[in-house]
């Protein structure tokens, strides 16, 4: 089958039209949180730390709910557990706007946050098995991508809008927006319709525990899967407070508003939506392994770079740069997972490979804002930039690099 072919009978597709537009504003959504989270506890307590230690139980709530998330998501209704989740974020998100008319509690914050963390994690992990069940197999990798793209059209805007909302009426509003996004998100999903996945082998019912380890089996018994989630692993602890990172660059170092932190993420998923455009050729050229080394180590570079300047529209450029790499890297990755693991095991496969290699993310945040506050931001880039090279050059030593491009 051609290019061309699987493009247009992708476009002819219903569920995933509609699919796509209703991602696309839970994107838009997400954007505004993704803003107003950091900017309503650095409101409230000034402290960079304290943004770390929100993004860190946020990843907490991520791993302990994925050590179930993909025994659920092979379990029940896949559409209903997506509407589950956005109903559920929906409400939490929605408290905060409510609450903050009276009073200005952190301890919401600190409740919400990893609550909604944990539904996000369940939504994530359900999203990618329903991905296949939408689309033909080798339509996977141009569906992913346009998913991607979607999102970083939405998050083009999305930041921008937040800072200025933040910036004219408070991050709380913007907070409240993310509330009706998800709404509507939910409401959405009744028109689409999945293809039914085969069901599961009875043998593999053997509680939580045992279902998930036929999933960690699985990942740790493949010979891309193994090493793929090891390097993930380095890379999510030294990259996942990098956001809270550049916004304290932004606003305490250089002094600029929150109008100008909603510039320079908008101006970062430029990246996003670039990547989108060229990741299914760079993966048809290149083959799997060399798109997610040489991808992650330009990644890498530009982040290094974010600690040699002080101007913030090179701030953007860079962060757009990283996120090019980044998401040339991720599309493939998670293209390849849904391509090579069974219907009936993906949401387990897929919760056992986020919940390892996102289980060094909440240390890595705290320790990177720490060593933001403690060292300053430019030496931190330079350190975690010198450090994701590294982990890009090591796949070079494991299979990944021999991995087909359509696995």
């Amino acid at each position: 089958m051609t290019d061309r072919s699987p493009a247009v009978s992708l476009w002819r597709n219903r569920n995933y039209r509609v699919f796509l537009l209703i991602q696309t504003l839970s994107a838009l959504g997400d954007s505004f949180s993704f803003v107003a989270i950091p900017l309503l506890v650095l409101h409230s307590t000034g402290s960079v730390v304290q943004m770390g230690l929100v993004t860190g139980m946020t990843g907490v709530a991520s791993i302990v709910t994925g050590l179930f998330a993909g025994v659920i998501a092979d379990r029940f209704d896949r559409r209903r557990l997506l509407m589950l989740a956005d109903v559920a974020r929906c409400l939490l998100y929605a408290l905060i706007p409510l609450v903050w008319l009276f009073t200005t509690p952190m301890w919401l914050i600190y409740t919400v946050v990893p609550l909604t963390g944990g539904f996000a994690m369940l939504f994530q992990v359900t999203y990618v098995t329903v991905v296949p069940a939408i689309v033909e197999p080798d339509q996977i990798t141009r569906a992913n991508a346009h998913l991607f793209g979607s999102y970083a059209v939405a998050t083009v805007g999305g930041p921008t809008l937040a800072g200025f909302v933040a910036a004219a009426s408070g991050p709380v509003a913007a907070i409240g927006i993310d509330a009706v996004t998800f709404a509507v998100s939910a409401a959405g999903l009744l028109f689409v319709k999945l293809r039914p996945a085969p069901p599961p082998d009875g043998a593999e019912r053997a509680g939580v525990r045992g279902e998930f380890l036929a999933g960690v089996r699985f990942l740790w018994a493949h010979p891309v899967l193994r090493p793929l989630t090891v390097l993930l692993s380095l890379f999510v602890f030294l990259t996942h407070g990098m956001t809270d990172v550049i916004i304290f660059r932004v606003k305490k170092d250089l002094g600029h508003g929150d109008d100008t932190v909603g510039y320079v993420l908008s101006a970062g998923t430029v990246g996003t939506l670039l990547a989108s455009f060229v990741v299914t050729r760079v993966r048809k050229g290149l083959g799997f392994g060399r798109s997610w080394v040489g991808a992650t180590a330009l990644g890498g570079v530009a982040v290094a770079c974010l600690g040699l300047t002080d101007s913030v529209p090179t701030i953007g450029a860079l962060s757009a740069g990283m996120l090019l790499a980044t998401g040339v890297a991720g599309i493939c990755s998670m293209s390849l997972r849904q391509e090579v693991t069974p219907s009936h095991l993906l949401g387990r496969v897929t919760a056992a490979f986020w919940t390892t290699h996102y289980s060094l993310g909440p240390l890595g945040a705290a320790a990177v804002t720490a060593a933001a506050a403690g060292f300053g931001v430019a030496r931190v880039c330079l350190a975690v930039g010198a450090g994701v090279v590294c982990v890009a050059l090591s796949g070079t030593l494991t299979g990944i690099v021999r991995a087909e491009a359509s696995a």
